[in-house]
């Protein structure tokens, strides 16, 4: 492998045209073709982190975007990581890991506790780096109120931000809603 280059982190406003496609064709590589476009759109509006090789080539992306999060009569704003990803050919050399604190130190900046839902490949990476699955209920706040998501305990996992403490599982997390999975 050729030594990647430094991460670089920037705005979805900051990144061209072309470096969106190229995000996207990664993605949809990296996820065999099961990252749907609000797939897409959720990972747009936040912070991005890239690490391409000395020739320039993308190697790995992941987002992090606000979003609100009621718990116990209290709106917290959460850093959500979205579109985490790494070339196949690029796996297993410490590049999620660069990815993760680079969005972890947005979260820490910017937000009162970071989220994710974890695909069953990509949780051992977040456990390692101190995200913990979140144990109690979670929901949606949809059009109609609060929408219960029980399908997504067990795969839903926080990290508090420098300073901050966790909510507590005694009150469920409800997210706002978005179109698309809600989480």
């Amino acid at each position: 492998m050729t030594e990647p280059t430094p991460m670089r982190v920037a705005p979805t406003f900051e990144l061209t045209a072309a470096e969106r496609a190229e995000i996207r064709a990664l993605l949809d590589t990296a996820f065999e073709g099961d990252f749907a476009d609000l797939d897409w759109e959720h990972a747009l509006g936040g912070a991005h982190a890239l690490v391409r090789d000395r020739n320039g080539l993308l190697l790995a992306h992941g987002s992090v975007v606000q979003r609100r999060v009621l718990h116990a009569d209290r709106s917290y704003r959460a850093g959500y990581v979205e579109a985490v990803a790494v070339r196949a050919d690029h796996r297993r050399r410490g590049l999620g890991h660069r990815v993760m604190a680079a969005l972890e130190h947005v979260i820490d900046a910017a937000h009162d506790f970071g989220a994710l839902s974890a695909s069953d490949a990509g949780a051992a990476l977040y456990a390692a780096r101190g995200w913990q699955v979140w144990p109690g209920r979670l929901t949606a706040l949809g059009p109609h109120g609060p929408l219960p998501l029980p399908e997504e305990e067990g795969a839903a996992y926080v990290r508090p931000a420098a300073g901050h403490p966790l909510p507590t599982p005694a009150h469920p997390l409800a997210f706002d809603w978005r179109e698309g999975d809600l989480l």
